[in-house]
Formats: C-alpha cells, sequence, structure tokens
C-alpha cells in the first residue's frame, strides 16, 4: 500500500476543492490551481475537510499514480493557501544581479548578460545584487524558474563562484599547485 497515497489532505480555512470529471479545482487566498489526475484507476473524495485519494484497483498503474496524485493536491492546497518560494545567492567578485521590469537580469562572468524572464504565475525579485527570490503558487514551476536561474552559473568546485541555493553547502577542492619541488 502507498504510505503517502492513503494520508489524508487537510483542507485549511480558506481553501475550496472541486472534484470536476478527471481534475480537482484548489481554489485559495493565493490563487487558483488545477490538478489533473487518471480517473479511470485513481478517485478522489472531499470529506469533512479532508481530501482523500484512492485507487480502483491492485493494477501497477493505479500504484504508480496513488501517492502522485496525493502529493500533487498537497502542493496545490500549500501552493494556495501559503505559496512556495526559492531562494538563491550569487558569490564571487563582479558577478551581481537586477531587475528589468519583471525579467532578471544576470551579470555572472560571460561576455553578455543573462536575461530570464519569469513563467506566468512565478514572480522574481532581487533584494540586492546577490540575493534572488522566486515566489509563486505552483510548487513545478517555482523549482523550474530558481533551477534554470542556478543553471545559468553553477557554482564552481575551487573558487566557489557562481549562483547557488541558500543554504546549498559547496564541497570545495584544492587546486593544483604551481611547483611540486624537485626530488
Amino acid at each position: 500500500m502507498s504510505r503517502i497515497g492513503l494520508k489524508p489532505v487537510v483542507l485549511p480555512e480558506g481553501v475550496t476543492v472541486t472534484v470536476n470529471d478527471g481534475s480537482v479545482a484548489v481554489k485559495g487566498p493565493k490563487g487558483e490551481l488545477s490538478v489533473a489526475f487518471p480517473k479511470d484507476c485513481i478517485s478522489v473524495a472531499v470529506e469533512d475537510g479532508h481530501i482523500h485519494v484512492s485507487r480502483k484497483d491492485d493494477q501497477p498503474r493505479s500504484r504508480e499514480n496513488h501517492g502522485t496524485v496525493r502529493a500533487n493536491l498537497q502542493n496545490a492546497v500549500t501552493g494556495v493557501h501559503e505559496g512556495f518560494k526559492k531562494e538563491l545567492e550569487i558569490s564571487g567578485i563582479g558577478y551581481r544581479c537586477s531587475m528589468r521590469g519583471t525579467s532578471l537580469v544576470l551579470n555572472v562572468g560571460f561576455s553578455h548578460e543573462v536575461v530570464i524572464a519569469p513563467v506566468e504565475g512565478v514572480k522574481i525579485t532581487a533584494k540586492d545584487d546577490t540575493h534572488i527570490l522566486v515566489e509563486g503558487i505552483d510548487r513545478q514551476k517555482v523549482g523550474q524558474t530558481a533551477a534554470l536561474i542556478h543553471d545559468t552559473k553553477r557554482p564552481e568546485p575551487y573558487g566557489g563562484k557562481g549562483i547557488k541555493y541558500k543554504g546549498e553547502y559547496i564541497i570545495r577542492k584544492e587546486g593544483k599547485r604551481a611547483a611540486g619541488g624537485k626530488k
């Protein structure tokens, strides 16, 4: 049995859920999201302020989707109630970021500046020259946008220069020595 799929999703105050044919619409104070699910093998019910996800049979496809649908519903409920955010830090001499309208402009050691436009439903803000905040209600979009920014210039292990997630630990390597010494 799926341990995650069997847990009910608790609905906080202000969040409403409507189950349609093959999708669930979640509405809250921050916005509205829709979660699709395969209706031939998964059923979703709302009872007493909880969302219950169950599978119709014990086929592999049903077992695969049981926990996934429940996790997607939990993420949608959390997103419309609280929202998601990812913080990134830029380290390196001359590396900086700024905002141009709603787009993020990165100067990270290339001969050109990198412009990243946010996808719909995601807000990017530069708190200062070295800190970036990505916010939104859709967890997948927030994570994907943060990963796109992170992949622009990943931190390198010798100097630690680049864009890293807040709290990410960079394993540092020792560089080569110039003179090995004569024998």
